[in-house]
């Protein structure tokens, strides 16, 4: 049974749960897979911590909370300080890499990182960081299909701003199969294997 345990973090504002949202109806709708989400703000809204619990898998889900996360999505220090030391054994950790810096990771850890916000500012709205994220996610982590993931941006978001959302997916889709090609080639050129 495929399952995968997926949390996103950030800051109240800068669309962790609507990214979570996205994964999860991608999956469950487009993908043809189980998902559930759970999620938690801090005593603010916006600017305090918030995180979006995301599991995806192939059969039914039977508890609806992450235990130890398959894909750590930061965007917020805060966010990385409070999850990266839940992360399974050989997890994958996506980073806004402007905002984030990690350590203290256990070996067999992969991070890609992108500047989302700043690509976001270079589509023309910060707003659509989250939606850079997303893009990126799919593209480096696989969770869900690119068609399916388009098809909730295109669902979630608010009317007459889709094509401006499905601009910055596709901007963070891009950079993800940058980032993963370039890790696969670090692997081969190792002599290990070329995953990621």
């Amino acid at each position: 049974m495929a399952l995968t345990q997926i949390r996103v973090g950030g800051f109240g504002g800068q669309g962790v749960i609507m990214a979570g949202m996205i994964i999860g109806r991608a999956a469950s709708l487009y993908d043809d897979k189980e998902a559930s989400l759970s999620q938690s703000f801090g005593p603010e809204a916006r600017g305090s911590a918030c995180s979006a619990q995301v599991i995806v898998s192939d059969s039914r889900i039977h508890y609806p909370y992450v235990t130890k996360a398959d894909l750590l999505v930061a965007m917020s220090q805060e966010a990385f300080e409070k999850f990266y030391a839940d992360l399974d054994v050989d997890a994958m950790v996506l980073i806004e890499e402007d905002l984030v810096k990690v350590h203290d990771l256990q070996p067999g850890i992969c991070v890609h990182s992108i500047p989302s916000t700043r690509l976001a500012e270079e589509i023309g709205r910060r707003l659509v960081a989250n939606i850079v994220m997303v893009g990126f996610v799919t593209a480096v982590s696989g969770v869900v299909t690119d068609g399916a993931a388009r098809r909730a941006v295109k669902d979630l978001v608010p009317k007459g701003t889709e094509d401006l959302n499905l601009m910055a997916f596709d901007r963070g889709y891009e950079y993800g199969l940058r980032s993963k090609a370039g890790t696969q080639a670090q692997h081969a050129d190792a002599g290990g294997p070329a995953g990621g």
